[in-house]
């Protein structure tokens, strides 16, 4: 998927145009077509390091903390839970991995959006996380992380649409189990789903975590209030067609690995 998350960050991330002049990118294909012209395809797999470290941890996170959440509200194994307590556990879970998703979003996009022109400020995963350090410390490595959780608040919504469109599969099932179909399309509808709501917020968090220091003091406030005075409330869906494109391959993948990790340990 990593390939159409640079094409969606730099569509967010893309300064105003001087007044008469044309925007960078015009949309999806514009920004593929340019990005291949000027970096060929390993434009497109910039800052896949930072992703590729961070992924194991924060899907972990993520589901070791929905699992414990369900289980808060369960008095025996066998309770069915309503879809209020399931968002609930996922509202949990989704504030606990952006936490750890912080650091390798914001390395990320340093790397995705580092200009092409002249020495590169950063030449890799370690390297930008060490001039960040040495440039703020923690706090550095960190910037975002209100805006990180924002982003995952519809976690709750993701969770409530997966295990409401299983318990259909269930339902139309003579053995009442889910399928491998069920699982990929329940999977699916809850990334476009949970997507359709974190879009903006994610515009959001893209440019503060881009942005030089010193640039949004009041951090995503101010990117909010910036964006809304210069470009008006349709930019808070830039760069959502990319998003939505990859939102169902993407969590299907996701829920079929959960799905058939949980056979293999039941087994």
């Amino acid at each position: 998927m990593h390939p159409l998350d640079t094409i969606k960050v730099r569509l967010q991330t893309m300064p105003l145009p001087a007044a008469g002049q044309p925007p960078r990118y015009k949309g999806i294909v514009d920004c593929t077509v340019k990005t291949f012209r000027a970096e060929g395809l390993r434009g497109f797999y910039r800052g896949i390091s930072a992703p590729l470290v961070g992924v194991a941890p924060i899907y972990a996170v993520d589901f070791a903390v929905y699992a414990a959440g369900k289980r808060l509200f369960q008095t025996d194994e066998q309770l069915k839970l309503n879809y209020t307590q399931i968002f609930m556990a996922g509202l949990g879970s989704g504030i606990c991995s952006a936490l750890v998703a912080v650091p390798t979003d914001r390395i990320k996009l340093l790397l995705q959006t580092q200009p092409l022109t002249g020495p590169p400020m950063y030449s890799g995963m370690m390297d930008t996380a060490i001039k960040l350090y040495r440039q703020g410390g923690m706090r550095s490595l960190f910037k975002g992380t209100c805006a990180c959780m924002l982003r995952e608040s519809p976690s709750g919504v993701y969770f409530v649409v997966y295990e409401a469109l299983q318990d259909l599969a269930r339902r139309r099932s003579p053995a009442g189990n889910i399928t491998a179909t069920s699982t990929i399309f329940a999977g699916g509808m809850a990334g476009i789903a949970f997507w359709s709501l974190a879009a903006p917020f994610d515009l959001l968090k893209s440019r503060l975590q881009s942005a030089p220091e010193g640039t949004y003091n009041q951090g995503i406030r101010s990117v909010f209030r910036d964006l809304m005075a210069r470009e008006g409330p349709k930019a808070l869906f830039r760069g959502a067609s990319p998003i939505l494109i990859r939102a169902f391959p993407q969590t299907a993948a996701i829920f079929i690995g959960v799905e058939v990790a949980n056979d293999f340990l039941d087994y």
